[in-house]
């Protein structure tokens, strides 16, 4: 038996975001949280959106890998102002973040214990806040992702997973997009690339799921450089926002050994690497691990990328941009040794379609040195 369930409301299309009040209303919000972080605000995104609302709250603590602290702080403004609801503006972070509160407006702290690894998912309710998505960058697409992956307070990256973390409407506006540096744009594209790799070769029995990452992946592969080059052209950001949603959607199926590792990298405070660069220098060598174990799905990527994919995407990381290996990341030998044991622990670690020892992922992070 397999268990095939999708998704959520999604209201895609440029200037999608003026709809915005419209959306709150429908789901009774008057007085929303907007979480959001500092780099964002500096752009005036953030103005511009909540200028269409009479009554909103702004929460910018968002720290580029999000934490339980920040989490607990938002969810104290979001009490004292008296809010209804929560707006999550802006990248994979700031979305985890307000998932991350939302479940905290119905279930009581601490985070550890809603976490998949800590058997965290049948407490989780759907008695909890309205919650409106809208992406910034096309990477993660938490937006119509069911997991929330936060820095507890025992200093480990956890995924808390939950059809119930589902935003109540993702608001995906490419315009949104338009003008995003060249390196966020390689960095969060090759996220969304990375999810869709992943997802499809995830061994669980789901075909519309790899029917999604493979036309994720399309989109992605044909338009990444273009978007990197060029932050204006419009199709070329409507396929990487497309990839990102498509990605995500997928998720359903599992990730596999590239987050299992890229999370505990990403739990390294000292570093605060950012996500999706850490997927784009880890893939090939995931890609390469993986191979004898997915069998005519190589050939499947092969034809799509007209090259051996571990090359294609290591060859594309070097074409956008994206650092020659963790080293240059400043992840050193004693990092490694921890992450390779904290793999193990990881939801994703279970549906990688072959299975890795401590050895393997410690092998792995060293051909991505």
């Amino acid at each position: 038996m397999a268990l095939i369930s999708y998704l959520t409301r999604i209201e895609f299309g440029e200037g999608e975001v003026a709809r915005l009040p419209e959306h709150l209303a429908a789901l009774n919000v008057s007085r929303p949280l907007v979480c959001t972080d500092t780099g964002l605000v500096a752009t005036g995104l953030v103005d511009t959106v909540t200028a269409t609302l009479t009554d909103a709250v702004v929460f910018d603590g968002t720290p580029a890998n999000p934490t339980e602290e920040a989490v607990m702080a938002a969810l104290a403004l979001y009490r004292e102002k008296g809010c209804d609801g929560i707006v999550g503006l802006g990248g994979g972070s700031s979305l985890d973040l307000a998932k991350a509160v939302r479940l905290l407006t119905g279930h009581e702290p601490p985070l550890a214990q809603y976490t998949a690894i800590n058997g965290g998912v049948a407490k989780i309710h759907g008695d909890i806040a309205p919650l409106i998505a809208i992406p910034t960058t096309s990477g993660t697409g938490s937006e119509v992702g069911r997991a929330s992956v936060i820095i507890t307070d025992d200093g480990r990256k956890l995924g808390i997973l939950s059809p119930h973390n589902l935003p109540s409407i993702a608001l995906c506006d490419p315009e949104l997009t338009y003008g995003l540096p060249a390196g966020l744009t390689a960095a969060t594209g090759m996220d969304a690339i990375s999810h869709c790799l992943e997802t499809y070769m995830a061994p669980a029995f789901n075909p519309p799921a790899e029917a999604i990452a493979l036309h994720g992946l399309d989109c992605g592969l044909r338009s990444i450089e273009r978007a990197v080059a060029d932050g204006s052209d419009t199709d070329a950001r409507r396929d990487m926002m497309v990839c990102a949603l498509e990605g995500a959607m997928a998720f359903q199926k599992g990730l596999g050994a590239v987050h299992a590792l890229t999370h505990p990298l990403g739990a390294i405070r000292s570093l605060n690497l950012h996500h999706g660069t850490l997927n784009a220098v880890l893939t090939p060598e995931v890609l390469r691990f993986n191979r004898d174990s997915i069998g005519a799905k190589w050939d499947v990527l092969q034809d799509r990328m007209g090259a051996a994919p571990d090359a294609y995407i290591a060859a594309l990381n070097d074409r956008i941009g994206m650092p020659s290996g963790l080293t240059a990341m400043g992840v050193t030998e004693a990092m490694m040794e921890e992450v390779a044991s904290a793999a193990l622990k990881d939801h994703c670690h279970a549906t990688n379609p072959r299975t890795a020892t401590r050895d393997d992922y410690l092998e792995i992070l060293h051909r991505s040195a």
